[in-house]
């Protein structure tokens, strides 16, 4: 693959991937308010409180309002801390706006927004991880399209966000399937977009949810549309906070309790896929029964390592493969992980569901 890109093109590609329409209101201002990009100066290394400080509260993510929905379900614990806002936002580039904002304290994504964010100069750091080892995406075709695997990808329109798993899962098929970013024409959106580029034909490729799909299927499939799977997995699962926030003793002790319940919440549910059917699958996406039990019969079992060497190395090579193709700077991930809670969701759960 080409390692090189003209500068110019590279930065308007972030910009319009990773900022979008938010740049224009947060702007790049929000790089100055974040220490230099070394993602280490200044962060905390104090040990983590026993006990949740009186009056702690944070602002997390819970996309579709997943995490209330198990937590309720699976009848956890009252968590020791207020959570002030339950935030219903997923995708990376959304997450770095509200984290620069200070409208969140802590999020659950992929392993790509921590390297966009960094590439950024904001600083940020993982605090959990949960292995996934199943693929949890795969490529939807436009209507009428006559492509049926990613070789034919050669010279289509791909729908490509950077700053989002779904990006560098198609960075990593073409990579394995032997083709170049020139042999493709990537087409700078976000997730949310990627539905509407297919249904109109913007693009010829997306990349999209193992959940998404029956929907898409279900309205498309009649006029020619159909998926292509891979094997490319996305690998990290995890929960990632402002160094900011990591930096203020009582809020790092509510993150630490956090952890064990987003821990649990996510064997309930792999436990109880039928509820999780139709609780959430059925009453809140309107999705058939079958069609809900189509997507929990891909899902993967959550695996929350005591160690996390190999989410590191996994971190590093995909930071390596976007700096191949000129979207970020090289550098040593290590500095997107805050070891001191390495091993909290690990001791939250039963064996069979540790590394």
């Amino acid at each position: 693959m080409p390692v090189s890109r003209a500068p110019g093109v590279d930065r308007r590609l972030f910009l319009a991937s990773v900022l979008g329409a938010a740049a224009g209101a947060v702007g790049l201002s929000g790089c100055a308010e974040s220490r230099a990009a070394t993602g280490a100066e200044g962060a905390s290394t104090a040990p983590l409180a026993d006990t949740v400080p009186a009056g702690t509260s944070l602002k997390i993510t819970s996309f579709q309002n997943t995490q209330q929905l198990q937590f309720r379900l699976a009848k956890l614990p009252e968590l020791p801390f207020k959570v002030s806002n339950w935030l219903n936002i997923g995708a990376g580039p959304d997450v770095i706006n509200a984290f620069r904002a200070k409208s969140l304290d802590l999020a659950n994504n992929a392993g790509i927004p921590p390297i966009q964010a960094h590439f950024q100069g904001f600083d940020a750091k993982i605090v959990a991880i949960n292995i996934t080892r199943k693929p949890n995406y795969l490529f939807a075709t436009k209507p009428g399209s006559d492509i049926r695997s990613v070789e034919d990808f050669r010279g289509r329109k791909l729908a490509f966000s950077q700053g989002q798993a779904q990006g560098v899962v198609l960075l990593r098929a073409l990579k394995r399937a032997g083709l170049a970013y020139d042999d493709v024409d990537l087409v700078p959106l976000t997730s949310n977009q990627f539905l509407t580029a297919l249904q109109s034909g913007q693009v010829d490729i997306a990349p999209l949810g193992n959940q998404q799909a029956p929907a898409y299927l279900q309205q498309y499939r009649d006029r020619g549309a159909r998926t292509i799977t891979t094997e490319v997995v996305d690998l990290l699962n995890l929960l990632w906070a402002p160094v900011s926030v990591l930096d203020d003793r009582a809020k790092a002790a509510a993150v630490a309790a956090y952890i064990p319940q987003w821990a649990r919440g996510q064997v309930w549910q792999y436990e109880n896929p039928d509820v999780w059917n139709e609780e959430f699958y059925v009453k809140t996406q309107n999705l058939s029964l079958a069609q809900a039990r189509s997507i929990s019969a891909l899902a993967n079992k959550p695996l929350f390592p005591p160690r996390w060497d190999e989410a590191v190395a996994w971190e590093q090579e995909t930071a390596d493969l976007l700096a191949e193709g000129g979207f970020v700077r090289k550098f040593d991930v290590g500095v997107l992980f805050d070891h001191r809670f390495e091993g909290i969701a690990a001791r939250s759960v039963p064996a069979e569901y540790r590394k």
